[in-house]
């Protein structure tokens, strides 16, 4: 890419690197949507910022220590007064920012519409709903007609299944006692301790995790945020995933939501190999990415067939590193 363009790629939590600009500012958006209330049909949410006499996306930079999924949530509210619920991932833009030897990226989300009403404010004093056949013209910057494409890709009301892989856990040869026993260490504590405000982005509704204790941990903080108790899945441990594959990967299938979302901790050496079964089994591809200990994989389904794999690092408190 030329510093004077922008591109648009598929991982929501890789930083952008130019030799030529001196500090990246990172910011994050969606295409907000909603079911006209009398027709149904698809409308996308459009902002006007009297300040530059622009109509874009909502979207806007990630405060210190925000992740990318929670900086698209709030700026979401903070610019249309909505609340939304994230679904799958759109990609991302970069581009320079005028006048500066800056680089500004923007990961996007496609978000649905979740209550709430429109006050205008200092950034954005008009909000307006626009069919997709129209929202191309009314739009400022190819770049927002880029991801609006992306966002037409795929049916916008998808259903998510989340799927974590257990924060770390103490050294295996300094634990004294069964293996499905040994618990999260301080590391692996904080992780779970920051794991729920993003979950919750994406609709986080029921809470599921292989039988080892460090999985449970892992989510126990989603649960209790969400009053509900951990159902264990046996089937999707390492040890009950190598003793019959076929019986766990049809478990996983079962968790196919037709409502809410499920959130499901299993084990390092379960996630690929389940991953590259369902890909496989549906035609689509898995992004290459480092299935690191307390990372996030978003599933996306439409008609309980999978679309949509998306894969959220393990660094979701310092989701770029600053330059």
């Amino acid at each position: 890419m030329s510093v004077t363009g922008y591109e648009m790629e598929g991982d929501p939590f890789r930083p952008f690197r130019d030799p030529r600009v001196t500090a990246n500012i990172h910011a994050a958006g969606a295409v907000l949507w909603r079911r006209d209330p009398r027709s149904g049909a698809l409308e996308i949410a459009l902002v006007h910022r009297p300040k530059y006499q622009d109509w874009s996306l909502p979207k806007g930079k990630l405060d210190p220590g925000e992740t990318p999924v929670l900086a698209a949530v709030r700026e979401v509210a903070e610019e249309t007064g909505i609340s939304c619920v994230l679904g799958r991932y759109l990609g991302h833009v970069t581009y320079p920012v005028p006048g500066h030897r800056k680089l500004k990226r923007v990961d996007y989300w496609a978000a649905q519409a979740d209550g709430g009403d429109f006050v205008a404010n200092d950034e954005v004093d008009v909000l307006t709903w626009h069919p997709l056949d129209q929202v191309m013209d009314q739009l400022s910057y190819p770049m927002d007609r880029q991801v609006v494409r992306a966002f037409t890709r795929l049916p916008p009301d998808t259903r998510t299944l989340l799927l974590v892989r257990h924060a770390k856990a103490g050294h295996r040869d300094r634990f004294d006692g069964p293996d499905e026993l040994r618990p999260l260490d301080d590391h692996g504590h904080a992780r779970a301790q920051a794991l729920p405000p993003n979950l919750l982005a994406f609709g986080a509704s029921e809470v599921h995790a292989a039988d080892p204790l460090r999985c449970v941990q892992t989510v126990a903080p989603l649960a209790e945020r969400l009053g509900v108790e951990v159902e264990l899945e046996p089937l999707l441990s390492e040890s009950g995933y190598a003793a019959s594959p076929n019986e766990a990967r049809d478990r996983a299938r079962a968790l196919i939501p037709d409502k809410g979302v499920p959130v499901i901790c299993s084990q390092g050496k379960v996630i690929p190999d389940l991953l590259a079964w369902w890909t496989e089994r549906d035609g689509i591809p898995l992004p290459s990415a480092r299935n690191r200990k307390g990372s996030v994989w978003v599933l996306s389904f439409a008609d309980r067939e999978l679309v949509a794999v998306d894969h959220l690092d393990r660094s979701l408190s310092t989701a770029f590193a600053r330059t």
